[in-house]
């Protein structure tokens, strides 16, 4: 079964070729392309998608707005953000509203089918700069609130030395060469840490490690 994408970008001729680079891939497949989001909530009951390519800057209504919209009303549905900038703090107010990771605008032709291909195995398409802000606001939450006792989630010893990782806010290849383990070997740890803590975003991952007092 194909992933289902849905694109939302106000120009036609960004939306045209991601449209066309998908549509060489198997396994993917673009069931919606909008210009704007001020219906998004009907765009996406309409095309069903699996992960959304979101542009932050939109008409009418911004990409964050969006994200918050969407992830309230399909918690299950994977957002990837476009942006020119990368060290912005609309990404990472989108971030803190739901999406999964983000990409560059120009990268969108080398590396949008990996990033796509990171949410599918649980990743969160990132660099270590914004993870990092992610890191200072959840270290910013209140002491009562910081010291629930942490549940039991199963983790492996591996998988809690990788969310740790995470936490510290470093990048795949990073944990990776830091853990002398393979680049598909951390992503699979981390599909599994994002099943075991039931989560849907790198932000949620962050929280709950840090919450509860996982590592």
């Amino acid at each position: 079964m194909s992933l289902r994408i849905t694109i939302f970008d106000d120009n036609k001729n960004i939306r045209e070729s991601i449209n066309m680079l998908l549509g060489t891939v198997p396994g993917l497949e673009v069931v919606g392309s909008y210009s704007h989001v001020l219906d998004c909530i009907g765009d996406i009951k309409e095309s069903k998608p699996d992960v959304v390519l979101m542009d932050i800057e939109m008409p009418g209504m911004s990409g964050i707005e969006a994200v918050k919209a969407i992830k309230k009303e399909f918690p299950q549905i994977q957002v990837l953000m476009q942006t020119v900038f990368e060290d912005d703090d609309r990404v990472f107010d989108s971030i803190c509203a739901g999406a999964s990771g983000y990409i560059l605008k120009n990268h969108l032709n080398t590396k949008l089918v990996e990033a796509i291909q990171e949410l599918q195995y649980g990743g969160s398409p990132m660099s270590p700069s914004i993870a990092r802000k992610v890191l200072n606001k959840m270290q910013q939450i209140p002491q009562h609130i910081k010291h629930e006792a942490a549940p039991d989630y199963n983790l492996t010893v591996r998988e809690k030395e990788v969310l740790a990782c995470i936490v510290e806010g470093l990048a795949y290849k990073m944990i990776a060469d830091k853990l002398d383990i393979s680049y598909e070997t951390v992503r699979s740890h981390v599909k599994k840490i994002y099943e075991k803590l039931h989560v849907a975003s790198l932000t949620e991952v962050v929280a709950k490690a840090i919450n509860q007092r996982i590592v």
